[in-house]
Formats: structure tokens, sequence, C-alpha cells
């Protein structure tokens, strides 16, 4: 595994935004204002992280379970190769602010692989070779929409358009796949899922393989469509995955709850 020298100790409170800067996705634009949340410490808060994930999740920032879980993360950071960078990690909430979720796709942790996480589950930074499991996905993607197949493995665009793509876990240590199980994530990340189960608008979560799987006694399955189905991971896809047709069922349930549906097609270019 990578190991990185000894960072001399911060001052102030370690955070997980100890790595240099680096710019920041714009927010996207909340059409209106979200009720107020319970008061947090600004420095607790990831940069631009939207307001109405703010009023849902901001009691998190101050539990102690997360002083523990930042606290982690940056020690780790200090010694080991951790991805996604910290100015990532939370791009999942920062491209898809929670008013504007209409879907919910679930990962494990991000990619171990340096170079390739950035915050959205499954996708990879513009550049990157497409990973085997995300080919399936597009392979699936054709079949079931009949759309084109893109050359990259970036989904930006499936998250600005109202996809959570949201790792139960977000970061890992690099070759270290599930090295930052069982920190205090997971209990982060079912808040955020039980945000997004509380909205007044019907949502299509999308669970592939067993772990997203349990995740779906968060969801009140009489509000919102449940999906669920194989792995898309090249040991597990034949055995389901491919011709279970998700993107299409996806739309579905969102036309017939009154939503407009997901635009699968991604960009040719990044």
């Amino acid at each position: 595994m990578a190991k990185r020298p000894a960072k001399k100790a911060a001052a102030d409170q370690p955070t997980l935004f100890d790595e240099p800067a680096a710019p920041t996705p714009e927010p996207a634009v909340v059409a209106d204002e979200p009720p107020p949340g319970p008061a947090v410490d600004p420095a607790l808060v990831p940069a631009n992280f939207p307001a109405d994930w703010l009023a849902a999740l901001g009691g998190e920032f101050a539990q102690p379970y997360f002083a523990e879980l930042r606290k982690f993360v940056a020690d780790e950071r200090k010694q080991f190769d951790i991805h996604p960078p910290a100015p990532d990690v939370f791009n999942a909430f920062r491209f898809t602010p929670l008013s504007e979720v209409r879907a919910v796709i679930l990962g494990q942790d991000p990619y171990p692989t340096p170079g390739h996480a950035h915050g959205l589950c499954f996708s990879v930074r513009p550049g990157v070779g497409i990973p085997a499991s995300l080919r399936n996905i597009y392979k699936e993607l054709q079949d079931d929409l009949g759309l084109t197949v893109v050359k990259h493995g970036n989904l930006e665009a499936w998250a600005r358009g109202g996809v959570l793509l949201l790792n139960t876990v977000l970061t890992v240590r690099a070759g270290s796949p599930n090295s930052h199980k069982g920190k205090g994530w997971e209990t982060f990340t079912d808040a955020a899922i039980r945000a997004v189960n509380a909205l007044p608008h019907p949502v299509a979560f999308l669970l592939w393989g067993s772990h997203a799987k349990s995740k779906a006694v968060l969801v009140d399955k009489t509000k919102h469509a449940v999906i669920t189905g194989v792995h898309p991971s090249p040991m597990s896809a034949a055995n389901g995955f491919f011709g279970s047709k998700p993107f299409s069922k996806v739309n579905a349930a969102l036309e017939a709850g009154g939503q407009s549906p997901i635009g699968w097609q991604l960009p040719a270019a990044v």
C-alpha cells in the first residue's frame, strides 16, 4: 500500500481537508431556500456544501462519531495515500442538492486506484480508463435504452441531472479496498439516505448487489421505488445484471410518480 511521509501535525483541530487546496466544483443552484438546520460551526462544514443538504445533515458534523471519523481520516492522510483527494470527498452532495435528487445509485467505497476516485460512485476522472463494472453498466445502458456508449467514465452529468451517486463509505486507502469501512462513514451516509427518504417527491433507488440492497430498510417503499439487482462487477454481471433493464425501470417509476425521467445519455466528452 502507498505510504506517505509523515506530515507535521496541524495546530488546529484535524479536518478532512488537510490536503493542498484544489478547486472545488461550483455548487448547484437550489431554487427554494431550505428551512434552517441545526446550528453548526462553519469550520466543520465542507466547502460548497448545498444549503438543503446542510439543513438535513448539519447536525451530523457536530456528532462525536463524526469528530472521531474526521480525526481518523486526517491521521490516515498523514501516513497514506487516501482517495479521493480531500476537496472531492463530498462531491456527490455538491453535484446533486437534496431537493434535486430523483434517483439514487449506491456504491460501497471509492476506487482505491490512485487518480480514479472523485467522490461519485462508479465514476472516474476524465482521462482514466473505464473500470470493468462501469463498462458493464454502459453495456446494459445501451441494451436497455439504445443510448450511445461514451469513451470516458465520468458520470458527473448523471449527478447534475438528479442522480445521487453515493458511496456508503467516502474515503479509502490506496490499494486497500474497504480500509475505511466501519469508521463512521456508514452512519453519515445512512443519514443521507434517510434525508432522501424524507423528501416529499418520489425517488427511485437503484440498489445493485448485497451491500446496496441492505440499505433498502431505510427506504419507505410505499412512497419511493426500490429497484434491486445483481452487481455489475465482472464476477456477477452475467448472472442477472445483463438484461435487467434498470435504467428504463427507474424512468418508468419516476414517470409513474409524476417525476420527469433521468436523462441517462452522457456527453461524448468531458
